[in-house]
């Protein structure tokens, strides 16, 4: 599927910071969520239709995956979203349960005058270059030899980046950790990491926003962001030596080749080999409490029976947002896990919901 020929409309709603309620029904099922920009293009998508079906109703926060790690952990919302996974140990502490809804794809945009989307190549030496700080010119030989057939413009190079603690940080500093030594050992992973440089933004949207005012720079965002919004991306030499662009079929590789046979759900989808992957993709993760106290049980049940409907009606918005459903087998499995794991006060288990 060609991104570029997607009527989304969810483009103008993405500057807002909470999903807003269209319709309202006579006895509407809410849901608070709070967490990780980097589903909220689907999330939003999810929330109409399911309130359009008299399933629920969706007010979602979209402040970054540490803010919605701390206010699951206070149990201020009915779940958390968190595109970084939380440990078992970490998951034990603080009672909940961890599992995802989809997979999505991190990118590099590049706002180049005159150089078409996906017409520059970057290899994961010459991007980690990048983002040490060793190159700061668009016309360094080192992408000029990997582009002779696009003219590169001839102007300062810079860096845009989250500024907040951020799942999508975790997963694009991931991958720089595993292709760069020096990065593991200088700035290394994590949800918020010292940049070398660049200029930071708060969210997906605010790095999305750096890029398009700002000729001459690169940052990472999540696909979706680019595909609403019709930002250029890169193609990225993937793990097998394949040059690969940022689209549907190699997201999807991606996804059969990970193992989900794993605990808590913790694929490991970064820098997989395989001649068509995408090496720079992850799922996005719920965080659920697994002993709610009385007055949240219904708003965990209608947590997870909005999840259930975007199980069994959501794929087709997944896809067209580019975002990778999770395989059939992935959603038995979580359905197991919540009524094994989500307990009422009484320890009653709150899934199935009657």
């Amino acid at each position: 599927m060609n991104r570029r020929t997607l009527l989304l409309g969810t483009g103008a709603a993405l500057g807002a910071g909470i999903i807003p309620a269209r319709h309202a029904f006579a006895q509407p099922a809410t849901v608070t969520g709070a967490g990780a920009t980097f589903p909220r293009p689907l999330y939003e998508r999810w929330s109409a239709q399911a309130r359009d079906a008299g399933v629920a109703q969706l007010n979602y926060q979209s402040i970054g995956s540490g803010g919605g790690i701390n206010q699951i952990t206070a149990r201020t919302v009915d779940f958390g979203a968190s595109d970084a996974p939380l440990t078992q140990e970490q998951l034990t502490e603080r009672k909940l349960l961890q599992f995802p809804t989809v997979m999505g794809s991190v990118v590099l945009s590049a706002n180049l005058p005159g150089v078409a989307d996906q017409a520059l190549k970057l290899t994961p030496e010459v991007i980690a270059d990048i983002f040490l700080g060793k190159i700061t010119r668009w016309r360094d030989p080192k992408i000029v030899e990997l582009n002779r057939d696009v003219t590169i413009p001839n102007m300062p190079l810079s860096v845009a980046y989250r500024a907040d603690g951020s799942g999508t940080t975790w997963v694009w500093t991931t991958y720089l950790s595993r292709v760069s030594e020096e990065w593991k050992n200088g700035p290394g992973a994590g949800t918020s990491v010292r940049w070398p440089v660049g200029n930071g933004a708060r969210g997906n949207e605010g790095v999305s926003n750096i890029i398009r005012n700002s000729p001459g720079t690169i940052g990472y965002i999540e696909n979706a962001y680019a595909v609403v919004n019709r930002m250029p991306t890169t193609q990225i030499r993937n793990k097998s030596g394949n040059f690969v662009r940022a689209e549907s079929p190699a997201f999807i590789a991606t996804a059969a080749a990970a193992d989900w046979n794993v605990p808590n759900f913790q694929a490991d989808t970064i820098d997989l080999a395989g001649a068509t992957v995408w090496p720079i993709t992850s799922p996005t993760y719920i965080l659920l409490p697994t002993d709610p106290p009385a007055d949240k049980v219904a708003g965990s049940q209608n947590a997870m029976r909005f999840f259930d409907w975007a199980f069994k009606n959501g794929s087709e918005a997944a896809t067209r947002l580019e975002y990778i459903p999770l395989p059939t087998g992935a959603h038995d499995a979580i359905r197991t896990a919540w009524a094994a794991n989500v307990k009422g006060p009484n320890g009653q288990s709150l899934w199935p919901v009657s």
